[in-house]
């Protein structure tokens, strides 16, 4: 196993739980990647990241741009060098593209998790289905899920794409999600 992993994808897929299930089992250290741009957005708003922009593809390059350099740097930082355990990283906005571009990838390997399978109203009810008050989508409004789900497959089928063209593992967790992460976390080494 490398020292880093990054597990990326949509909303709801299965990042945070696959990326608990791995520091568990492996000892990695876990780093919400969401929660660093949500804090990076309130206190530096200089950088113009908005999670909440309206264009959700044009938002998703761009914040993959820019968080695609700063993971490189955290990596880079030697912070983790002298650990016996690795790191595991989940994050929303980062593009294949930006992946190859720049990170190391014989330090670390990525996994994308999606539900490109679903239709809106499948993924509708796969947000509802593993919603938790943990998460920002449990306190919107049945109408702003419900749109938010056409976009979410949407990035998720363009996701797929980009996996695809950069010859990158990704999972479809669309159905029978939970034997999904379970296989992956067995077949992890």
């Amino acid at each position: 196993m490398k020292k880093y992993i990054i597990i990326a994808g949509v909303p709801r897929a299965g990042k945070s739980t696959v990326s608990q299930m791995i520091a568990k089992k492996m000892g990695y250290q876990h780093i919400s990647m969401d929660s660093v741009i949500a804090g990076i957005e309130k206190v530096f708003p200089e950088t113009n990241i908005d999670t909440h922009a309206s264009d959700e593809k044009q938002n998703l390059k761009w914040i993959s741009s820019k968080i695609a350099p700063f993971i490189k740097a955290m990596m880079d930082s030697g912070e983790y060098d002298e650990c016996d355990y690795g790191v595991v990283i989940d994050v929303y906005q980062l593009l294949p593209n930006d992946y190859r571009a720049y990170i190391d990838h014989d330090n670390c390997e990525i996994f994308y998790f999606l539900s490109s399978d679903a239709t809106p109203e499948e993924r509708f009810r796969i947000l509802q289905l593993y919603d938790t008050p943990k998460d920002y989508t449990y306190f919107h409004s049945k109408e702003d899920n419900q749109r938010d789900c056409v976009e979410i497959v949407n990035i998720s089928n363009f996701l797929k794409e980009q996996c695809v063209l950069y010859d990158l593992p990704f999972y479809e967790t669309t159905y029978e999600r939970d034997k999904v992460l379970n296989e992956f976390i067995a077949d992890l080494r």
